[in-house]
C-alpha cells in the first residue's frame, strides 16, 4: 500500500486525468452508469498499485492501461450486455494508442520550441500560461503595455505553431 502523503498525491491526479480516462471508457462502453463503475473500479486498482507508478511518465497513460483491463472484465462478464466485441473494443483502444502517441508527438515538438524560444518570450507564456497572471499584470510586470503582450503572445502561438508543424512533419 502506498505511503499516507502519497494519498493527496494520487488524489490530485486522478482528479485531474478523470474525464480524459471517462471518455476513453465510454468509447468502448457507452452506457454512462457502466462507465462510471469502470472508472470507480480503475481509480481502486489504481491506488492498490500507486506505488508502482512512475512519476516521470504520464499518469493518464498508465492510468488506461488498467482501465482497459477493466473494461475486458466488463465485456467478457456475462453480467452485463456488452455493446462491442472484444476485437471491436481492442480496434478503438488501438486508436486511441495511436491519438495519446500523437499528442505525446506534439508535446514532445512543444517542450523543443518553447526550449529555442528566448527567455524574456518563455516568461510571458509561462506567466500567462501556467502562473495565470492577466494580460494586465504581464504588461506590468513586464514594463510594456496591453496591446504590446497581446501581440507578444499572438506572435509567440504563431511562431510555436510553425514550429510544432515543422518538427512533426520532420518526424
Amino acid at each position: 500500500m502506498p505511503e499516507p502523503h502519497a494519498y493527496e498525491r494520487f488524489t490530485r491526479l486522478f482528479l485531474q486525468h478523470e474525464p480524459e480516462i471517462l471518455r476513453a471508457v465510454m468509447v468502448i462502453v457507452p452506457e454512462r452508469a457502466d462507465a462510471r463503475d469502470i472508472v470507480q473500479e480503475t481509480a481502486v486498482t489504481l491506488w492498490k498499485h500507486f506505488e508502482q507508478y512512475d512519476p516521470t511518465r504520464p499518469f493518464v497513460n498508465w492510468a488506461l492501461g488498467y482501465a482497459r483491463i477493466q473494461m475486458r472484465r466488463f465485456l467478457r462478464s456475462g453480467a452485463r450486455r456488452a455493446t462491442l466485441t472484444e476485437r471491436a473494443a481492442v480496434l478503438l483502444e488501438q486508436a486511441q494508442d495511436e491519438r495519446v502517441a500523437d499528442k505525446e508527438k506534439r508535446d514532445a515538438a512543444l517542450r523543443e520550441c518553447l526550449d529555442q524560444l528566448p527567455a524574456h518570450s518563455r516568461d510571458v507564456l509561462t506567466g500567462y500560461y501556467f502562473d495565470e497572471y492577466t494580460v494586465e499584470q504581464l504588461a506590468q510586470s513586464q514594463g510594456r503595455s496591453v496591446e504590446a503582450i497581446y501581440k507578444i503572445l499572438q506572435r509567440l502561438r504563431a511562431a510555436l505553431l510553425d514550429c510544432i508543424t515543422l518538427k512533426l512533419s520532420r518526424a
